[in-house]
């Protein structure tokens, strides 16, 4: 354990569901879920044991079981991420663990069931960006079916042309983008890799370097 870690660091929701537990076991509890939340994006494997630790203690936990799953998917052990964020949706009932679940059944080479989440009634109340991840989650599975056209479709019926540069957009015109290469329609593929890389300004995907190598690649064919 980080001996800088208190338990301090936790969003307040969080801490709230950990007060039914006893004080010395919360306060375990926290420093655990606390370490998981700082090392998740450098050192997921690391993040993982720190929430498998939690669990050992805290099973009956939503709040525990969700961290699990989260720094499981993380770490890409996908089969124990969809376990625990199906736990958590058992105690909880929350459906925003939907779109990273059919992450994982796409993982384990399950997109028939990571469809059938995705066509899941709740996922029309999500916010604009959850529901750009399972769209691209979508898309992704008709891919891994091979069902190029079906892919483009899914994500055409997303907002591409919005307005927003948020990350969300950057990545639906990306894997746009993406598909219409995987398609064969390079010329379109090249327009949205330049639509793609004029609102990416934080540089979270390789647009600009896609677009280079299309446009050489579409010069020598002339």
């Amino acid at each position: 354990m980080p001996p800088e870690i208190t338990g301090a660091e936790l969003d307040r929701a969080i801490s709230a569901q950990l007060k039914g537990l006893p004080e010395k076991l919360a306060a375990r509890v926290a420093r655990h879920l606390a370490a998981a939340g700082v090392l998740v994006d450098d050192d997921p494997e690391t993040a993982y044991q720190h929430t498998l630790a939690a669990r050992a203690r805290a099973p009956r936990l939503a709040v525990v079981r969700e961290a699990a799953g989260e720094a499981a998917y993380a770490a890409g052990h996908y089969a124990e991420a969809l376990a625990e964020l199906r736990a958590a949706k058992r105690m909880n009932g929350a459906t925003a663990y939907l779109p990273i679940m059919a992450d994982c059944h796409r993982a384990l080479g399950n997109a028939d069931q990571a469809l059938k989440l995705a066509k899941s009634p709740s996922v029309a109340k999500f916010a604009p960006e959850a529901k750009a991840e399972m769209t691209l989650v979508e898309a992704g599975a008709r891919r891994d079916l091979g069902q190029l056209d079906a892919a483009l479709r899914t994500l055409e019926l997303a907002p591409l042309n919005s307005k927003s540069r948020q990350a969300w957009v950057v990545r639906l015109r990306y894997a746009y983008a993406d598909t219409l290469v995987a398609a064969g329609r390079e010329k379109d593929a090249l327009a949205w890799f330049h639509r793609t890389h004029a609102i990416d300004s934080e540089e979270i995907t390789d647009a600009a370097q896609r677009a280079d190598e299309l446009e050489r690649r579409l010069d020598d064919l002339v």
